[in-house]
This record gives C-alpha cells, structure tokens and sequence, in this order.
C-alpha cells in the first residue's frame, strides 16, 4: 500500500491501518450490543456503528496520512509523547466509565 501524505511524501501505513481496524473491531464487537441494550434493534444498530466507524477512520487517515510529517518526529521528545499516552489511557478510562453508567443504574 503506497500511502502519500498532503505533500507526496510516502508515509508508513501501519498506524492508520492499526488504528482503522482497532475501532472497526470496538465499534462492531460492542456497539451493536450496546444499542441493543437501549432497545435498538440489531439492523439499526449496525448502520449507528457504520455512521460512526467512518468518521473514525476518515479522522485516522487525516492524522495518520494526510497531515503526518516525518521530520516532526525529533521535535516531539519522550516527555511529550508520554504525557499523552497518559492523558490518551485517562480519557480512554473516562469514557469507559461513562459508556457502563446506564448499566449500572438499570
């Protein structure tokens, strides 16, 4: 796969190709069940996960393709880069907290 960024540079395809399917399998493994817990039907429930899984990758190939730059990387030092990884697991722990709220008070 020959993926260029805005400039024509080639870009690695790996972390947008990780990304794409690790929210193809969240989005399809457990938001189909989660709607359904709602009262969605499955059919419904599946064209929800679609209209939100391409945002999802359309917003992964624009930060991992479209506007990657290779020479950023030595800007970015591993303070940096550590310091979102932690911000990234909180939010990601915050918004597991919030999607098992309606589960918890049924």
């Amino acid at each position: 796969m020959d993926l260029r960024n805005s400039e024509g540079k080639p870009v690695d395809p790996v972390p947008f190709l990780v990304v794409t399917l690790l929210a193809f399998l969240l989005i399809y493994a457990f938001g189909p069940l989660y709607l359904q817990a709602f009262g969605v039907s499955v059919d419904h429930g599946l064209v929800v996960c679609t209209a939100v899984f391409i945002p999802t990758a359309v917003a992964a190939y624009y930060q991992f393709v479209w506007t990657h730059r290779p020479e950023r990387r030595g800007i970015v030092t591993a303070g940096q880069r550590f310091g979102r990884l932690w911000y990234g697991l909180l939010i990601l722990v915050a918004l597991s907290l919030l999607l098992s709220l309606p589960f918890v008070f049924r």
